[in-house]
């Protein structure tokens, strides 16, 4: 018999709203020793997540730099696309989880199997995932929650 989601989530994880501080989210992942917080709306809905990954702005030269670009007849050509620039740059000055959270997080449904979520969990490279009802958020799986049940 499949074990679904609902028998191994973590039914009241800690939830962050948008607004708040990023300095905040940061205290409260490293009290917790959590790899992620799940953004929620004041009426419970999940909207986003914010992961390490989040508060670490990645690139191969370890700084925030200007695409590469030419200079063409008085104007300038970039030779990347500016999104992952501007992502990096909307990051790096974030104020609040609303400015740096991925929006519209993976989430699995409390009735998914714990098999289910593991391929998810494998595929997406996510450490947890928030377990929505109807956009609502009703808890969080972690990896550690799937291998226990598929371990079982």
């Amino acid at each position: 018999m499949p074990v679904p989601v609902r028998e191994i989530m973590d039914p009241d994880p800690p939830t962050v709203a948008p607004d708040t501080p990023v300095e905040e989210v940061i205290r409260l992942l490293a009290e917790r020793e959590l790899p992620g917080v799940a953004v929620v709306e004041a009426d419970g809905r999940c909207v986003g997540i914010v992961t390490e990954g989040d508060l670490v702005i990645a690139d191969e030269q370890g700084d925030l730099h200007l695409p590469h670009y030419i200079e063409l007849f008085g104007g300038v050509v970039f030779l990347e696309p500016l999104r992952h620039f501007e992502d990096r740059l909307r990051k790096a000055f974030a104020a609040t989880v609303d400015d740096m959270m991925t929006k519209e997080p993976t989430t699995v449904g409390p009735e998914t199997s714990a098999r289910e979520a593991a391929r998810i969990v494998s595929e997406s490279g996510h450490n947890r995932l928030p377990v929505v009802e109807e956009g609502l958020l009703v808890g969080v799986v972690s990896r550690a929650d799937v291998l226990g049940a598929l371990a079982r």
